[in-house]
């Protein structure tokens, strides 16, 4: 991905990319729903970022025949044994607002035992998704 995306920070970081079957769906999810910006898209490649997260989404069926996906991400369910976790400092204002687009929550809004509290969704790929607080309440 083009460098210029990517603020300059010290340490490491996270950016990790989705393969999916309709990415004008997964784009719409990710931006609609829980507010990233679509960024610049270029050869079948479609980054979008929400504060230093940035998620490139690409077509599954675009991957080259040996890419260590396929086939698997094609036929399979995806995203297996993955869970993605979303830290942001207001989960009730995000909570709020992932409601009001009617968008299904796969887990209601919950404090955890360890003292965060999050919920939790599944992408429209099946991607499972948690959004949690970064700090017990």
């Amino acid at each position: 991905m083009n460098d210029k995306f990517v603020k300059r920070v010290k340490g490491m970081t996270v950016r990790f990319e989705l393969f999916v079957s309709d990415v004008k769906k997964a784009v719409e999810f990710y931006t609609k729903v829980l507010g990233f910006t679509k960024l610049q898209s270029y050869d079948n490649y479609y980054p979008v970022k929400k504060d230093s997260v940035i998620i490139g989404i690409g077509l599954a069926n675009r991957l080259p025949k040996n890419h260590y996906f396929q086939p698997e991400v094609i036929n399979d369910r995806r995203g297996v044994g993955v869970e993605i976790v979303l830290e942001v400092d207001n989960i009730h204002s995000l909570y709020e607002s992932v409601k009001k687009t009617g968008y299904p929550i796969a887990e209601e809004l919950t404090q955890r035992e360890w003292g965060l509290t999050d919920f939790r969704l599944v992408d429209p790929d099946g991607y499972y998704l948690r959004l949690t607080s970064r700090e017990s309440e």
